[in-house]
């Protein structure tokens, strides 16, 4: 620390007073506090928060729908990135409010903490409970339009920046039986600089809300491009069709997916579950309709319940082992997709963004409704019961094997560079915030990139040839692939439950950096497989980029600049002249490039361009690696089928 630092001029108590008054305090009124601190009502303010304000108006469609008054709901994304939320709900009440003295519809749009939610009589569930849903959509709106129909009536109201425009009017008749609310807004370019919605993120919330209340149609249309996108979902199979939908592409064990469902305490739950031929787990909970990332009491429940159940079912069947003391909640757990989703009158969430349950009674509620019907449908099914039991035997065994396996890949401490791969190229800082690691294909390109990188704080893994593909394998024959257990001990954080630590993360940056062909892609996407199914933590972390190599370099006379499209490569060419004179090399590989050119484009945190890796959506990202890395033929060749005209595809390989 300098001496300016320690020996700076100091305030007497009188000069402090002077700075630190009653002027000194801000008073937010209104709506002021969530335009004054966004990120503290809806997570932040970039593309997750963007697209959660949308979320917030369609809870409110939902929660009408969950209290039996709306079976349809409509977004649309229109130019401008506008967007228009519909339902045929009851409509938001347009009444003077008795304490406010002001329209209900204005109270709803304009205060915090004001809503039907807090009126047990209005709704008896809901997902918006915290009651700041849509009025802070309207505070970080440039503007915002509401339109009510109610007995016969057509009623609107403009808001400004969460601020009324005007007084509410009416402004039409409708049929009477053609009741529901229009929220039509566009969020506030000052709060968002990204202000871009993208149609497969809603579309995947809004499918999700679909298969959570079975029988309600959601609808999503994109007026943006040249011709619209629309889909629509409705399933009257609700949670059961919800896991037929993620284990497509996989062998299951039950013919119908296992459902069950109860009610207690005015505690509504709804189990769906079912086992498949693959080693990963997919379990996925709700509460309220709100997707519970980080798990919780129903969680917590669930897994007590599977797992005992379960021990007991292989115990009084003689299925165990001599060699299992008994089956472990990971054993359980493997080649498992199950929904778990709950509705309960009053829940405790872990703070406005609902990541985590916290109702304690309802743990207790899902293990004792877990215990009674699976043992129940083991006992009536004993064929599905059979077969279940000696998966998780399996299971176990494996876990022994992987165990054995694993000590091999652990090294003695973080320091200890002798227990590193022979092959990775190690860098001099031993600080984890600021070093990376490069995974990259081939020792052509592997040699570049050692050669051209900055040995302080980038490290350089070649990996040879393909990895095994994780999505086939289970974790003690992944153990036993070379490629596989190298990148393993060259983070240094371990594998598996209970033992992998992300505080033990060697490099804070990892980044694939794969050739622009079909092998690479293949690479690459074999590599996010492993990270995805073994390593999420790192994902979500944000710990995870792809590298972006130039495609092209583009050259005339003394003037060499790189592109990294088509597009960008053809408009290159035109302003230099024409192809007269105009040299373009295509880097097919790596290895192509010397080591300057590899560090200047694509190494340089100055100069290069990484696309960083997270999981918006676990459900579709599980479903899409299940299609694309399964051993099911067909699904995946109806997702290229499906999908290739969206994009420019050269090259499928099915």
């Amino acid at each position: 620390m300098n001496e300016a630092n320690t020996n700076g001029p100091r305030h007497n108590g009188a000069e402090a007073s002077k700075q630190y008054t009653a002027q000194g305090i801000q008073v937010l009124k209104g709506l002021d506090a969530v335009r004054k601190r966004p990120a503290m009502y809806i997570g932040d303010t970039g593309v997750r928060g963007l697209h959660h304000l949308v979320y917030e108006v369609v809870d409110n469609s939902i929660d009408e729908a969950m209290a039996g008054y709306c079976d349809e709901i409509r977004v649309q994304i229109g130019r401008g990135e506008i967007i228009t939320v519909t339902d045929n709900g009851r409509g938001i009440p347009v009444d003077m409010h008795k304490t406010e003295g002001k329209p209900a519809l204005e109270v709803v749009l304009t205060s915090l903490h004001a809503g039907g939610k807090f009126d047990k009589g209005s709704y008896k569930v809901s997902g918006g409970l915290h009651g700041v849903g849509v009025s802070c959509v309207n505070a970080l709106s440039e503007w915002l339009t509401a339109e009510v129909r109610r007995e016969g009536r057509v009623y609107v109201m403009d808001f400004d920046r969460g601020k009324p425009r005007g007084a509410i009017r009416e402004t039409g008749d409708c049929p009477p039986d053609r009741s529901g609310t229009t929220i039509t807004f566009k969020a506030d370019h000052e709060i968002f600089p990204e202000l871009v919605y993208s149609y497969e993120t809603l579309r995947g919330r809004l499918r999700e809300l679909a298969f959570l209340n079975r029988g309600v149609r959601i609808g999503i249309v994109d007026l943006r491009g040249e011709k619209p996108r629309e889909d629509a979902f409705r399933f009257e199979g609700g949670v059961v069709e919800y896991v037929r939908w993620l284990n497509e592409g996989r062998t299951v064990i039950c013919p119908a997916p296992v459902y069950f469902e109860g009610e207690k305490d005015g505690v509504q739950i709804e189990i769906a579950m079912d086992y498949n031929d693959g080693y990963s787990e997919a379990l996925f909970t709700f509460a309220n309709n709100i997707n519970t990332t980080e798990g919780g009491s129903h969680l917590s429940g669930f897994r007590a319940g599977l797992t005992r159940t379960l021990n007991a079912y292989a115990t009084a069947s003689g299925a165990l082992k001599k060699d299992l003391k008994g089956l472990s909640g990971d054993d359980v757990r493997e080649g498992l997709t199950a929904i778990i989703s709950v509705k309960v009158p009053e829940p405790q969430f872990e703070g406005q963004t609902k990541t985590k349950l916290g109702n304690t009674e309802v743990k207790g509620q899902v293990e004792a409704l877990v215990n009674t019907y699976l043992a129940q449908y083991l006992d009536e099914h004993p064929r599905e019961a059979k077969a279940i039991v000696a998966k998780c035997v399996q299971a176990a065994q494996g876990r022994e094997a992987a165990r054995r396996a694993r000590d091999l890949t652990r090294r003695k401490s973080a320091l200890d560079s002798a227990a590193l791969p022979g092959k990775l190229a190690d860098c001099s800082s031993r600080d984890p915030s600021e070093c990376e690691i490069y995974l990259v294909e081939g020792d052509s390109a592997g040699g570049s990139a050692k050669q051209g990188r900055d040995r302080r704080f980038q490290a350089i893994l070649p990996l040879k040839g393909k990895i095994l593909n994780v999505e086939k394998a289970r974790l003690d024959k992944m153990l036993g692939n070379d490629e596989i257990r190298t990148i393993i001990t060259a983070l240094g954080a371990g594998i598996g439950a209970g033992i992998f630590d992300l505080t033990k993360l060697r490099y804070h940056r990892i980044i694939i950096m794969t050739d622009a062909d079909v092998d690479g892609s293949h690479i690459r996407t074999l590599i996010l497989t492993l990270f995805f199914r073994h390593f999420r933590e790192i994902i979500e972390g944000g710990h995870m980029f792809i590298a972006e190599p130039p495609l092209y370099r583009v050259k005339k006379g003394k003037t060499e600049v790189y592109a990294y499209s088509d597009a960008q490569k053809d408009r290159l060419v035109q302003e230099m002249g024409g192809q007269k004179g105009v040299y373009v090399q295509r880097y097919k590989g790596l290895g192509e490039m010397n080591p300057d050119q590899l560090w200047e484009t694509t190494m340089n945190p100055d100069t290069r361009t990484m696309t960083r890796v997270l999981v918006a959506d676990a459900a579709e990202a599980d479903h899409i690696f299940t299609i694309l890395m399964g051993d099911e033929v067909e699904p995946r060749r109806r997702f290229i089928e499906e999908n290739a005209a969206l994009v420019n595809v050269d090259n499928l390989d099915i």
